[in-house]
């Protein structure tokens, strides 16, 4: 089962390497109904290898000038408190409860169809968001907005694992519409480091990571990703995330009514 765990890691690392989206989003779900890997398991698991995998990114965008600390700092104000106030909830529930169970595949499944239509949107968004970039309510309030969103993506990456990627960045884009696109990736792949590792360490502590899980799908998905990353320039994008979208409206569905 080893090498399935490594595969399935070389393939989301691809999909990941190509789009900068999917980590998440791709790996729990597959943890949790081609495996049958406890939700619990899946999401503490994949937060540290989340955190393993954005890191490197991090020091990537970080040594480019693509990261706006600001931001990054304004983002970690909301969501470390609440990622840490979540895992104290969570240590309070039966880890292997049919209940908790059917919490967490809720909650992926909302955050899979919330990231689908983050994908789908992004551009309508930022135009909308640009039109308005220079009203005063959207500078005015931009950072308290910025801190509550941080707070959202604490509890949502916390509990489903999934949302620091292409739903913090569709909330960068909105707030931040004249923010280089770049910037705003390197912004939120910095942000996500802090948040799950920390999250990813809560889970270990209450008992919901797999370190043998967590080697295999590294194994697998840091060649996939480094793979990925040097095709995405030959595969259309507008092509890529239709698709991606696609994918996980069907598996956010899915996980709902798992």
């Amino acid at each position: 089962m080893d090498w399935m765990y490594t595969l399935s890691g070389f393939a989301v690392g691809a999909i990941v390497g190509l789009t900068g989206v999917g980590g998440g989003s791709l790996m729990t779900p597959l943890l949790v109904l081609l495996f049958g890997v406890h939700p619990a398991t899946a999401v503490g698991t994949d937060l540290l290898y989340a955190a393993v995998t954005k890191a490197g990114g991090t020091v990537v965008h970080a040594r480019k000038g693509h990261v706006d600390w600001q931001v990054t700092r304004l983002l970690a104000i909301g969501s470390i408190p609440a990622a840490a106030l979540t895992i104290w909830a969570l240590s309070y529930l039966p880890r292997q409860s049919a209940a908790t169970s059917q919490l967490i595949s809720v909650a992926l499944g909302v955050a899979l169809l919330l990231t689908a239509a983050a994908i789908i949107f992004r551009q309508q968004l930022q135009r909308q968001a640009l039109a308005h970039a220079d009203d005063a309510a959207h500078t005015q309030f931009r950072a308290p907005v910025t801190i509550a969103c941080g707070v959202l993506l604490g509890v949502l990456v916390t509990v489903s694992s999934v949302g620091a990627g292409a739903l913090g960045a569709a909330i960068l884009f909105y707030l931040y519409p004249r923010l280089p696109a770049i910037r705003i990736v390197g912004s939120d792949v910095a942000h996500a480091v802090p948040l799950t590792l920390l999250a990813g360490l809560g889970h270990w502590l209450i008992g919901s990571v797999d370190w043998s899980l967590l080697g295999s799908l590294l194994l697998g998905s840091l060649p996939g990703i480094w793979l990925g990353s040097h095709a995405s320039a030959r595969v259309p994008d507008r092509i890529l995330r239709p698709i991606l979208a696609g994918m996980l409206v069907l598996i956010g569905g899915k996980l709902i009514a798992h």
